[in-house]
C-alpha cells in the first residue's frame, strides 16, 4: 500500500462512490473496500464532508493530471475530423471506458455540489492542457469568440458522457463521432 494513506482513502472512496453511490459512500464502506479495520477512514476524514471533500479533490486533481498529460502530447490537430476523431476517443476509451468510475463519481459529486457550495467550488472547470488544445484549434480556424465556443464544445461532451453513462451505452461510438462533429458546426 503506498505511503499516503490519505490519498489511498480518496481513491477507495472515489470506487465507492461510483459502485455504490452518493448514499453507500461512508467511512465502513471505504474501510471495508480497502480493507482496513473499521475506523480507519473516519481517523483520517472525521466526517463525511470531510470525506467527501477529500473525495473530490482527489477527483479533481485526477482529472487535472490526465488532461495536462493528454494535451502535453496531442499536438494542435490539424482538421476538424482530427479533432472530433480525438475528442470521440477520449469519450469512449477515457471517460466511458477506463475513465467510467470516475466519470460516474464526477457527476455525482457534481449533482452534489448543489447543496455543498464548497464542492462546487473544487469541481469548477479548470484550464488544462486538453482544453487549450480544443481552444487553440479553434482559434486557428479563425472562430471569433473561441473561449465561448471551446466551453459549448466541453459542455456538449459533458451532455454525451452523461448520457452514455446513465443510458448503459446507447449512443453508439459512431453517433457520437457525429454528433461531436455537429457540434463543432
Amino acid at each position: 500500500m503506498p505511503d499516503d494513506r490519505r490519498t489511498v482513502l480518496a481513491d477507495t472512496a472515489i470506487t465507492v462512490l461510483a459502485e455504490t453511490g452518493m448514499r453507500g459512500l461512508t467511512h465502513r464502506a471505504v474501510d471495508r473496500a480497502v480493507g482496513l479495520p473499521p475506523g480507519t477512514t473516519s481517523a483520517y476524514y472525521r466526517t463525511r464532508q470531510a470525506l467527501l471533500t477529500a473525495l473530490v479533490r482527489r477527483l479533481v486533481a485526477l482529472d487535472q493530471a490526465e488532461l495536462e498529460e493528454i494535451g502535453n502530447r496531442t499536438p494542435v490537430p490539424r482538421s476538424a475530423e482530427e479533432l472530433v476523431a480525438g475528442i470521440a476517443v477520449f469519450i469512449e476509451q477515457r471517460l466511458t471506458g477506463e475513465g467510467r468510475r470516475r466519470s460516474l463519481a464526477r457527476f455525482a459529486c457534481a449533482i452534489e455540489s448543489v447543496h455543498h457550495p464548497e464542492l462546487r467550488e473544487i469541481l469548477v472547470p479548470r484550464k488544462n492542457a486538453g482544453r487549450q488544445v480544443v481552444h487553440a484549434f479553434l482559434t486557428a480556424q479563425g472562430i471569433a469568440d473561441a473561449e465561448a465556443r471551446t466551453v459549448t464544445l466541453l459542455t456538449y461532451v459533458d451532455g454525451l458522457v452523461f448520457d452514455r453513462l446513465v443510458s448503459g451505452g446507447s449512443v453508439s461510438d459512431t453517433e457520437i463521432r457525429g454528433l461531436v462533429a455537429a457540434a463543432l458546426r
